[in-house]
């Protein structure tokens, strides 16, 4: 009902996913940029002129934009433009995800200064070494730099937030009771570590947890208690059993309020974008009368439905 309401009412309901350019400077073994054949595939860049289109479908609706859902941003060379146009329509939640190896002091500043206000990095190892061989092409010194950078500029922007993802494995995992050791000094806001998914056919094909699931509990409750000491929000499965079970009642509204857009796609297939307007292709195919209809649908419905349809985005991996 909310949902319906938000959308019937002009108001701000959904997240914008933007990849403007499908490349990157890495190669980390568990991420589809090390699958060649994938790879092939993964071309083209936003134009700047196109750029305003899509800020103008995308973003007056916008709760949150989020740039880089499995690309690298920094490589794009309009990246300043994505910013403006997102602090132009007055987006709340402004966030790139990154491996921060090009991070520029500059460029970073420049990009808080337009609305920027979470920068979230990828790390998939504690030490160097586990780090180069995870991150191919990724510099472990560099990374660090980037960190102190990031950490200097949230001096002087209080609301800026850091944000590291820690995708974890077999191979990466043990170290990471060692994490706060070496990153806590970089103040940083957010924690998230989540196992191992297959997304695509990747250098690194290890997906199991036989060997984490007997120790993750005692892991994780030590790991909450060190994340409390440094004031950092943790994001992670609770316990061995959701290490298995990962499904949430978050994804029965997923589908309506992911709105993912890339040089190859733009949210819905048949939508286009740049003849007809957001509201125009929504009453096209009744996008407010599925959600009405959704408020008299059960929860076992609902995930029926979304299990036959993809309703709003469209992802090769």
């Amino acid at each position: 009902m909310v949902l319906w309401f938000l959308h019937t009412f002009k108001r701000r309901y959904f997240a914008v996913n933007f990849d403007p350019v499908l490349a990157c400077n890495l190669r980390c073994k568990m991420c589809y940029f090390t699958d060649e054949n994938y790879v092939k595939t993964l071309k083209g860049s936003f134009t700047r002129d196109d750029l305003d289109i899509w800020a103008r479908q995308s973003l007056p609706q916008a709760l949150k934009l989020q740039v880089g859902c499995g690309a690298e941003p920094t490589v794009y060379k309009h990246l300043d433009r994505v910013f403006e146009l997102g602090k132009q329509y007055g987006v709340p939640h402004i966030s790139m995800t990154t491996n921060a190896n090009l991070l520029i002091r500059d460029k970073l500043q420049k990009w808080v200064t337009n609305g920027l206000n979470e920068i979230t990095v990828s790390l998939h190892g504690i030490y160097k070494d586990t780090y180069e061989e995870m991150m191919q092409k990724g510099d472990y010194q560099k990374f660090h730099k980037a960190l102190e950078l990031i950490s200097e500029i949230k001096k002087s922007n209080p609301d800026l937030l850091l944000r590291i993802n820690y995708t974890f494995n077999e191979d990466n995992f043990p170290e990471l009771k060692d994490f706060f050791k070496v990153y806590g000094k970089y103040g940083v806001d957010i924690i998230q570590i989540r196992p191992i998914s297959k997304i695509g056919e990747t250098a690194y094909n290890n997906f199991s947890l036989d060997k984490i699931i007997p120790v993750y509990d005692d892991f994780i409750k030590d790991f909450k208690a060190q994340a409390a000491r440094y004031q950092t929000t943790l994001l992670a499965p609770a316990s061995k059993e959701n290490l298995v079970q990962r499904e949430s009642d978050s994804s029965l509204i997923f589908n309506y309020t992911y709105f993912y857009v890339s040089p190859t796609h733009f949210w819905q297939k048949d939508f286009d974008w740049k003849r007809q307007s957001f509201r125009e292709y929504t009453r096209q195919i009744g996008w407010g009368k599925q959600l009405l209809s959704n408020v008299f649908k059960s929860k076992k419905q609902l995930q029926h439905l979304l299990r036959d349809q993809n309703l709003n985005y469209d992802v090769d991996f």
